[in-house]
């Protein structure tokens, strides 16, 4: 076996285990574990400084924030949305009574397509989302004039986007608002969370009273809401891997170089280039099989998976081929190729600290030795 314990895809990142338990203490003295204590306060403000927005709202996690987001943005109808992304993104317009219609991707970038999102606008429409996929952000300024040109509400899932630029500038600042994922799995993770960032003054108000029942004030409700607070614990742990995001990136750097330094060589699997220019978290290793190789990638997971490496297949099939959304929309297929040809080559690596750069060169190599004992 190549690994006696499992390297799974998204294994936390963990900063200092004693500095963590410094604070948690002090939960103990305060006796504050909810409701915007100082720890989710602070997270907020760290958070908000370093996108360089005027608002960061904690909430308990990632989809609720989208949810909440969805709400806050008075989105009806339909909305745009990638079919090539975590199912939380279509649930969170469902779960909200919102259809989500589904865009085709770019075949290179895997992020959504403008020209297919322009075909999709009708008088239904409300809003887009979309989604900054393996950190790489969407094509920012055309969704930006399309949702100007046809007065529609622009929001980011950027989920996999944090410390991650656009053009010199931090992904967290663009469109209406733009939603953050702190799950476990995520670069930076609050062991569970999100938020909803955003300039907008007004929205950012909205977001704050549904995360918290409406209430403003102690006993005065004054729209619908629900329960989305992040706790202190878990913005405790945000304050203590926030301190810790330069050695997270580092390695994730690392194990991307010594990946790409053993795929450059083979001509049946293709690493996902990032944007040199820009900052980057490095948080996804993508592979892609080329055309005789991608008949065995269900194949390679397998074997991969034996040897104690949890790779995994992101985001096979596509959410419209996931339920409700294949039996809603049965023929949503014919207009998404590009969705279907990426979801079915693409293969996901481990990475993250708890992988060291010698690993990714053994799963590389291991990798490569297989498909040869395919025959291809």
């Amino acid at each position: 076996m190549l690994f006696p314990e499992p390297l799974h895809v998204g294994c936390p990142n963990m900063g200092s285990e004693n500095e963590f338990q410094l604070l948690v203490t002090g939960l103990f003295d305060t006796k504050w574990l909810s409701n915007s204590g100082r720890f989710v306060q602070q997270l907020e403000h760290q958070i908000a400084d370093y996108l360089g927005v005027r608002h960061c709202v904690s909430i308990c996690n990632g989809t609720v924030a989208l949810e909440i987001a969805i709400r806050a943005l008075g989105l009806t109808g339909e909305v745009i949305v990638p079919s090539y992304t975590f199912i939380a993104t279509a649930h969170a317009l469902n779960w909200q009574g919102v259809k989500p219609v589904f865009a085709d991707i770019n075949e290179k970038t895997h992020n959504i397509d403008p020209e297919s999102v322009r075909s999709l606008i009708n008088p239904k429409t409300s809003g887009i989302i979309g989604v900054h996929i393996w950190g790489e952000p969407s094509p920012i300024r055309e969704l930006e004039e399309i949702a100007s040109e046809n007065g529609l509400k622009l929001l980011f899932d950027a989920g996999h986007a944090f410390g991650n630029t656009y053009k010199g500038r931090m992904i967290g600042g663009f469109g209406e608002a733009e939603v953050l994922s702190f799950h476990a799995t995520k670069f930076f993770n609050t062991f569970e969370g999100g938020a909803v960032v955003t300039n907008d003054d007004e929205l950012a108000e909205r977001v704050k009273l549904m995360r918290n029942f409406g209430f403003n004030g102690l006993d005065r409700v004054v729209s619908p809401g629900t329960n989305g607070k992040m706790t202190e614990v878990c913005a405790a742990m945000g304050l203590v891997n926030f301190d810790s995001l330069d050695s997270f990136v580092s390695r994730n750097k690392s194990n991307y170089v010594a990946y790409d330094e053993v795929f450059s060589s083979c001509k049946m699997l293709n690493l996902l280039e990032f944007d040199t220019q820009e900052e980057r978290n490095y948080q996804y290793i993508v592979v892609e099989l080329n055309p005789q190789a991608v008949r065995h990638r269900d194949r390679l997971i397998d074997d991969l998976h034996s040897e104690n490496v949890r790779a995994r297949k992101y985001f096979w099939p596509g959410c419209h081929m996931m339920e409700p959304y294949q039996s809603l929309f049965p023929d949503a297929y014919r207009h998404l190729p590009n969705t279907s040809k990426v979801a079915e080559r693409v293969i996901v690596l481990p990475t993250g600290t708890s992988v060291e750069s010698s690993d990714c060169r053994r799963i590389g190599e291991f990798m490569i030795s297989r498909l040869m004992s395919y025959g291809i």
